[in-house]
């Protein structure tokens, strides 16, 4: 097989999607049998402290067979997800070392209300 053959064989279609960090790489590649699958690549850059890069990558092989139920069940999990955690994303409000507080950590007031956020301020008390 000549190398423009299977260049042509992997880029049937590809779509990247930029997340922070990481990038992933949604490709459709085709079998010896002349079939098409999906590979998910994730792929992660890491700095050293030289200041060089390397990536990390992490990739997922699908086929058609499987195509349906793995869309359910990521249908399933997401919408999970949003139901129980809705769809702000926790993580950008809090610092890479954010801990949080025990409850033996977070202080009350006399009605056992917390005291730690200035939306506890009760204004019939002023």
């Amino acid at each position: 097989m000549s190398d423009s053959k299977y260049q042509e064989q992997e880029e049937i279609f590809s779509q990247i999607m930029r997340a922070g960090r990481r990038t992933y790489f949604f490709d459709v590649r085709e079998t010896k049998a002349g079939d098409y699958y999906l590979t998910i690549t994730e792929s992660k850059k890491f700095t050293n402290e030289d200041g060089s890069f390397h990536f990390k990558k992490h990739k997922i092989f699908l086929y058609k067979e499987d195509f349906s139920e793995f869309h359910e069940r990521l249908k399933d999990a997401t919408s999970f997800i949003l139901k129980e955690k809705g769809d702000e994303v926790i993580s950008d409000r809090h610092q890479k070392d954010f801990v949080k507080p025990s409850d033996s950590e977070t202080k009350t007031d006399k009605d056992g209300d917390s005291t730690d956020s200035f939306t506890d301020v009760k204004f019939e008390d002023i």
